[in-house]
Protein backbone atom coordinates (compact mmCIF):
# COMPACT_ATOMS: atom_id res chain seq x y z
CA UNK A 1 0.00 0.00 0.00
CA UNK A 2 2.85 2.65 0.86
CA UNK A 3 4.51 2.47 -2.53
CA UNK A 4 2.48 5.60 -3.43
CA UNK A 5 4.25 7.49 -0.13
CA UNK A 6 6.73 10.29 -1.43
CA UNK A 7 8.43 12.64 0.48
CA UNK A 8 10.19 14.46 -2.96
CA UNK A 9 7.48 16.39 -3.91
CA UNK A 10 8.62 20.11 -5.95
CA UNK A 11 6.76 23.17 -4.83
CA UNK A 12 6.02 23.09 -8.88
CA UNK A 13 4.42 19.65 -8.48
CA UNK A 14 2.19 21.24 -5.34
CA UNK A 15 1.50 23.64 -7.54
CA UNK A 16 0.02 21.77 -10.19
CA UNK A 17 -2.66 20.26 -7.79
CA UNK A 18 -3.46 23.20 -5.89
CA UNK A 19 -4.10 24.84 -8.48
CA UNK A 20 -6.23 21.88 -10.72
CA UNK A 21 -10.03 23.07 -11.30
CA UNK A 22 -11.55 22.41 -8.06
CA UNK A 23 -13.57 19.66 -9.17
CA UNK A 24 -11.08 17.87 -10.69
CA UNK A 25 -8.66 18.30 -7.60
CA UNK A 26 -11.32 16.70 -5.86
CA UNK A 27 -12.33 13.63 -7.73
CA UNK A 28 -8.37 13.18 -7.46
CA UNK A 29 -8.26 13.73 -3.50
CA UNK A 30 -11.15 11.76 -3.52
CA UNK A 31 -10.01 8.20 -5.19
CA UNK A 32 -6.49 8.45 -3.76
CA UNK A 33 -8.12 8.66 -0.71
CA UNK A 34 -10.47 5.91 -1.52
CA UNK A 35 -7.14 3.88 -2.44
CA UNK A 36 -5.23 4.24 1.49
CA UNK A 37 -8.70 5.34 3.97
CA UNK A 38 -11.48 3.71 4.99
CA UNK A 39 -13.57 6.46 3.24
CA UNK A 40 -17.13 6.08 5.72
CA UNK A 41 -14.93 6.36 8.72
CA UNK A 42 -13.92 9.40 10.21
CA UNK A 43 -11.42 9.78 13.53
CA UNK A 44 -13.43 11.93 16.49
CA UNK A 45 -10.98 13.88 18.69
CA UNK A 46 -12.13 16.10 21.73
CA UNK A 47 -9.39 19.26 22.12
CA UNK A 48 -9.52 20.18 26.25
CA UNK A 49 -7.56 23.62 27.24
CA UNK A 50 -6.17 21.64 30.28
CA UNK A 51 -4.07 25.50 31.15
CA UNK A 52 -5.88 28.37 29.73
CA UNK A 53 -3.97 31.88 28.90
CA UNK A 54 -1.50 34.02 29.93
CA UNK A 55 1.13 32.89 27.01
CA UNK A 56 4.07 34.53 26.41
CA UNK A 57 4.53 34.30 23.08
CA UNK A 58 2.63 36.81 20.20
CA UNK A 59 1.10 34.67 17.60
CA UNK A 60 -1.26 37.03 15.97
CA UNK A 61 -4.48 34.52 15.95
CA UNK A 62 -4.25 33.53 19.50
CA UNK A 63 -6.46 34.48 21.66
CA UNK A 64 -4.39 32.65 25.05
CA UNK A 65 -1.40 35.52 24.20
CA UNK A 66 -1.29 37.98 27.03
CA UNK A 67 -0.47 40.79 25.77
CA UNK A 68 -4.04 40.79 23.74
CA UNK A 69 -6.90 41.70 25.49
CA UNK A 70 -9.20 39.14 24.00
CA UNK A 71 -11.34 38.33 27.17
CA UNK A 72 -9.90 34.77 28.02
CA UNK A 73 -9.58 34.55 31.50
CA UNK A 74 -6.20 33.45 32.61
CA UNK A 75 -6.89 29.62 34.26
CA UNK A 76 -4.27 27.08 35.91
CA UNK A 77 -3.08 23.73 34.93
CA UNK A 78 -6.67 21.87 35.42
CA UNK A 79 -6.38 19.04 38.24
CA UNK A 80 -6.05 15.58 37.10
CA UNK A 81 -9.56 14.16 38.09
CA UNK A 82 -11.27 16.92 36.34
CA UNK A 83 -9.34 16.15 33.02
CA UNK A 84 -10.14 12.48 33.53
CA UNK A 85 -13.74 13.29 33.81
CA UNK A 86 -13.76 15.39 30.41
CA UNK A 87 -12.25 12.61 28.80
CA UNK A 88 -14.59 9.78 30.25
CA UNK A 89 -17.50 12.05 28.65
CA UNK A 90 -15.60 12.40 25.15
CA UNK A 91 -14.89 8.97 25.54
CA UNK A 92 -18.97 8.04 26.18
CA UNK A 93 -19.83 10.86 23.34
CA UNK A 94 -18.02 8.55 20.85
CA UNK A 95 -14.27 10.09 20.86
CA UNK A 96 -11.57 8.41 20.42
CA UNK A 97 -8.40 10.66 20.45
CA UNK A 98 -8.07 12.96 23.85
CA UNK A 99 -6.16 16.05 23.10
CA UNK A 100 -4.98 18.35 25.85
CA UNK A 101 -3.59 21.79 25.25
CA UNK A 102 -1.75 23.74 27.68
CA UNK A 103 -1.61 27.99 26.57
CA UNK A 104 2.98 27.34 27.47
CA UNK A 105 5.71 28.56 25.27
CA UNK A 106 7.36 25.38 26.28
CA UNK A 107 7.43 22.52 28.10
CA UNK A 108 9.44 23.25 31.74
CA UNK A 109 10.75 20.15 34.44
CA UNK A 110 8.44 21.01 37.05
CA UNK A 111 5.75 20.26 39.21
CA UNK A 112 3.24 21.07 36.18
CA UNK A 113 4.59 18.46 33.76
CA UNK A 114 4.90 16.17 36.04
CA UNK A 115 1.10 16.31 36.63
CA UNK A 116 0.48 16.31 32.76
CA UNK A 117 2.35 13.45 32.43
CA UNK A 118 0.05 11.60 35.36
CA UNK A 119 -2.92 13.40 33.25
CA UNK A 120 -1.18 11.16 30.15
CA UNK A 121 -1.24 7.86 32.04
CA UNK A 122 -5.05 8.45 32.99
CA UNK A 123 -6.26 9.08 29.64
CA UNK A 124 -4.21 6.55 28.19
CA UNK A 125 -5.27 3.70 30.68
CA UNK A 126 -8.81 4.39 29.41
CA UNK A 127 -8.33 3.08 25.82
CA UNK A 128 -8.07 6.28 24.35
CA UNK A 129 -5.85 7.84 21.82
CA UNK A 130 -4.02 10.80 24.19
CA UNK A 131 -2.76 13.83 22.38
CA UNK A 132 -0.88 17.04 23.67
CA UNK A 133 0.11 20.73 22.44
CA UNK A 134 2.05 21.90 25.52
CA UNK A 135 4.25 24.02 23.28
CA UNK A 136 8.24 23.22 22.78
CA UNK A 137 9.75 20.30 24.09
CA UNK A 138 13.27 19.08 24.00
CA UNK A 139 13.70 15.22 23.36
CA UNK A 140 14.11 14.25 26.99
CA UNK A 141 10.81 15.64 27.72
CA UNK A 142 9.30 13.70 24.19
CA UNK A 143 10.53 10.47 25.32
CA UNK A 144 9.10 11.21 28.79
CA UNK A 145 5.50 11.77 27.49
CA UNK A 146 5.90 8.96 25.11
CA UNK A 147 6.89 6.33 28.32
CA UNK A 148 3.70 8.15 29.87
CA UNK A 149 1.68 6.60 27.24
CA UNK A 150 1.56 9.49 24.75
CA UNK A 151 -0.24 8.76 21.49
CA UNK A 152 0.44 11.84 19.21
CA UNK A 153 2.11 15.48 19.70
CA UNK A 154 0.34 18.59 17.84
CA UNK A 155 2.60 21.28 16.93
CA UNK A 156 1.37 22.62 14.47
CA UNK A 157 3.79 24.63 11.42
CA UNK A 158 0.66 27.37 10.88
CA UNK A 159 2.05 28.79 7.68
CA UNK A 160 5.18 29.00 5.29
CA UNK A 161 8.27 30.05 6.73
CA UNK A 162 8.53 32.88 4.42
CA UNK A 163 5.05 34.05 6.10
CA UNK A 164 5.68 32.70 9.56
CA UNK A 165 7.73 35.93 10.77
CA UNK A 166 4.14 38.28 10.10
CA UNK A 167 2.54 36.05 12.36
CA UNK A 168 5.10 34.85 15.20
CA UNK A 169 8.08 36.81 16.40
CA UNK A 170 8.83 34.85 19.70
CA UNK A 171 9.84 31.90 18.03
CA UNK A 172 11.58 30.22 14.64
CA UNK A 173 10.20 28.23 12.48
CA UNK A 174 13.04 25.86 12.65
CA UNK A 175 12.21 25.83 17.06
CA UNK A 176 9.07 24.69 15.93
CA UNK A 177 10.78 21.52 13.54
CA UNK A 178 13.00 21.19 15.88
CA UNK A 179 10.10 20.26 18.47
CA UNK A 180 8.42 18.19 15.88
CA UNK A 181 12.21 15.99 15.29
CA UNK A 182 12.45 15.52 18.90
CA UNK A 183 8.81 14.07 19.18
CA UNK A 184 9.70 11.37 16.20
CA UNK A 185 12.95 10.66 17.97
CA UNK A 186 10.63 9.83 21.30
CA UNK A 187 8.29 7.38 19.18
CA UNK A 188 5.65 9.60 19.26
CA UNK A 189 3.00 9.97 16.33
CA UNK A 190 3.17 13.38 14.82
CA UNK A 191 -0.02 15.77 14.52
CA UNK A 192 0.80 18.68 12.63
CA UNK A 193 -0.71 21.11 10.13
CA UNK A 194 -1.41 25.21 10.04
CA UNK A 195 -4.11 27.31 9.53
CA UNK A 196 -5.65 29.11 6.96
CA UNK A 197 -6.86 33.03 6.29
CA UNK A 198 -3.58 34.18 8.69
CA UNK A 199 -3.38 37.04 5.73
CA UNK A 200 -0.97 34.83 3.69
CA UNK A 201 -1.10 33.94 -0.16
CA UNK A 202 -2.00 30.73 -1.95
CA UNK A 203 2.00 30.47 -2.28
CA UNK A 204 2.41 30.28 1.38
CA UNK A 205 -0.18 27.61 1.58
CA UNK A 206 1.28 25.76 -1.01
CA UNK A 207 5.19 26.12 0.52
CA UNK A 208 3.18 24.85 3.67
CA UNK A 209 2.04 21.53 2.59
CA UNK A 210 5.67 21.36 0.57
CA UNK A 211 7.05 21.19 3.88
CA UNK A 212 4.76 18.80 5.54
CA UNK A 213 4.74 16.63 3.00
CA UNK A 214 8.54 16.59 2.36
CA UNK A 215 9.38 15.71 5.96
CA UNK A 216 11.23 12.56 6.33
CA UNK A 217 8.25 10.58 7.64
CA UNK A 218 4.67 12.20 6.81
CA UNK A 219 3.13 13.63 9.55
CA UNK A 220 0.15 11.17 10.74
CA UNK A 221 -1.90 13.80 11.57
CA UNK A 222 -2.20 17.05 9.32
CA UNK A 223 -4.90 19.34 11.25
CA UNK A 224 -6.37 21.92 8.13
CA UNK A 225 -7.61 24.99 10.16
CA UNK A 226 -9.42 27.83 8.76
CA UNK A 227 -8.96 31.03 10.74
CA UNK A 228 -11.53 31.96 13.59
CA UNK A 229 -11.09 35.89 14.25
CA UNK A 230 -10.86 36.83 17.88
CA UNK A 231 -11.59 40.57 18.96
CA UNK A 232 -8.41 41.50 20.59
CA UNK A 233 -5.86 39.78 18.65
CA UNK A 234 -3.81 41.42 15.45
CA UNK A 235 -5.99 39.24 12.80
CA UNK A 236 -9.31 40.50 14.28
CA UNK A 237 -10.70 41.88 11.12
CA UNK A 238 -9.83 39.52 9.02
CA UNK A 239 -11.99 38.12 6.55
CA UNK A 240 -13.35 34.68 6.78
CA UNK A 241 -11.93 31.94 4.84
CA UNK A 242 -14.02 31.07 1.85
CA UNK A 243 -15.13 27.12 2.12
CA UNK A 244 -13.90 25.94 -0.96
CA UNK A 245 -10.21 27.19 0.04
CA UNK A 246 -10.62 24.65 3.00
CA UNK A 247 -11.53 22.06 0.47
CA UNK A 248 -8.78 23.06 -1.79
CA UNK A 249 -6.33 22.26 1.13
CA UNK A 250 -7.98 19.35 2.56
CA UNK A 251 -7.57 18.05 -1.07
CA UNK A 252 -4.04 18.49 -2.03
CA UNK A 253 -3.00 17.43 1.24
CA UNK A 254 -4.43 14.14 0.46
CA UNK A 255 -3.19 13.99 -2.35
CA UNK A 256 0.16 14.68 -0.78
CA UNK A 257 0.17 12.64 1.84
CA UNK A 258 -2.15 9.34 1.18
CA UNK A 259 -1.99 8.01 4.26
CA UNK A 260 -2.21 11.07 6.74
CA UNK A 261 -5.04 11.97 8.64
CA UNK A 262 -6.76 14.94 6.95
CA UNK A 263 -8.14 16.83 10.04
CA UNK A 264 -11.05 19.38 9.43
CA UNK A 265 -10.30 21.44 12.51
CA UNK A 266 -11.15 24.91 13.47
CA UNK A 267 -13.83 27.00 11.28
CA UNK A 268 -16.09 23.88 11.39
CA UNK A 269 -18.48 25.76 13.35
CA UNK A 270 -19.40 28.65 10.78
CA UNK A 271 -19.33 25.35 7.68
CA UNK A 272 -22.77 24.04 6.75
CA UNK A 273 -23.59 20.52 6.81
CA UNK A 274 -23.63 20.21 2.67
CA UNK A 275 -19.73 22.06 2.83
CA UNK A 276 -18.58 19.59 5.32
CA UNK A 277 -19.62 16.56 3.31
CA UNK A 278 -17.53 18.27 0.51
CA UNK A 279 -14.71 18.54 2.81
CA UNK A 280 -15.46 14.35 3.92
CA UNK A 281 -15.46 13.98 0.09
CA UNK A 282 -12.14 15.46 -0.57
CA UNK A 283 -10.18 13.80 2.03
CA UNK A 284 -11.35 14.51 5.28
CA UNK A 285 -11.23 11.90 7.68
CA UNK A 286 -10.69 13.92 11.18
CA UNK A 287 -12.44 15.91 13.24
CA UNK A 288 -12.50 17.98 16.49
CA UNK A 289 -15.91 17.18 18.51
CA UNK A 290 -16.95 19.03 21.43
CA UNK A 291 -18.26 22.64 22.04
CA UNK A 292 -15.02 24.16 22.40
CA UNK A 293 -11.81 24.16 20.35
CA UNK A 294 -9.35 25.36 23.20
CA UNK A 295 -11.36 28.67 23.67
CA UNK A 296 -13.40 28.83 19.92
CA UNK A 297 -16.73 27.77 19.68
CA UNK A 298 -17.10 24.18 17.82
CA UNK A 299 -20.23 22.27 16.88
CA UNK A 300 -21.60 19.95 19.67
CA UNK A 301 -21.44 16.33 19.51
CA UNK A 302 -24.98 15.95 19.00
CA UNK A 303 -25.15 17.96 16.18
CA UNK A 304 -21.96 15.79 14.58
CA UNK A 305 -23.27 12.58 15.61
CA UNK A 306 -26.60 13.97 13.28
CA UNK A 307 -24.39 14.43 10.37
CA UNK A 308 -22.76 11.37 10.22
CA UNK A 309 -25.83 9.43 10.51
CA UNK A 310 -26.90 11.87 7.48
CA UNK A 311 -23.97 11.43 5.28
CA UNK A 312 -23.68 7.19 6.69
CA UNK A 313 -19.92 8.31 8.59
CA UNK A 314 -18.88 6.14 11.49
CA UNK A 315 -16.28 6.69 14.07
CA UNK A 316 -12.98 5.11 13.31
CA UNK A 317 -11.59 3.05 16.54
CA UNK A 318 -8.49 4.26 18.78
CA UNK A 319 -5.56 2.94 17.71
CA UNK A 320 -6.55 1.19 14.73
CA UNK A 321 -3.51 1.89 12.93
CA UNK A 322 -1.73 -0.35 15.52
CA UNK A 323 -3.97 -3.39 15.08
CA UNK A 324 -3.96 -3.48 11.22
CA UNK A 325 -0.06 -3.91 12.01
CA UNK A 326 0.00 -6.61 14.19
Amino acid sequence: MNEGLRNDWTIEEINDIYNLPLLELVHRAATIHRQYNDTGEVQVCTLLSIKTGGCSEDCAYCPQAARYNTGVNVQALMKKEEVLEYARKAKDAGSTRFCMGAAWREVRDNRDFDRVLDMVKGVNEMGMEVCCTLGMLTESQAERLAEAGLYAYNHNLDTSSEYYGEIITTRTYDDRLKTLDNVRKAGVTVCCGGIIGLGEKHDDRIRMLHTLATLPEHPESVPINALVAIEGTPLADQPRVDVWDMVRMIATARILMPATMVRLSAGRAQMSVAEQAFCFMAGANSIFAGEKLLTTPNPSFDDDMKMFDLLGLTARKAFKEEMINI
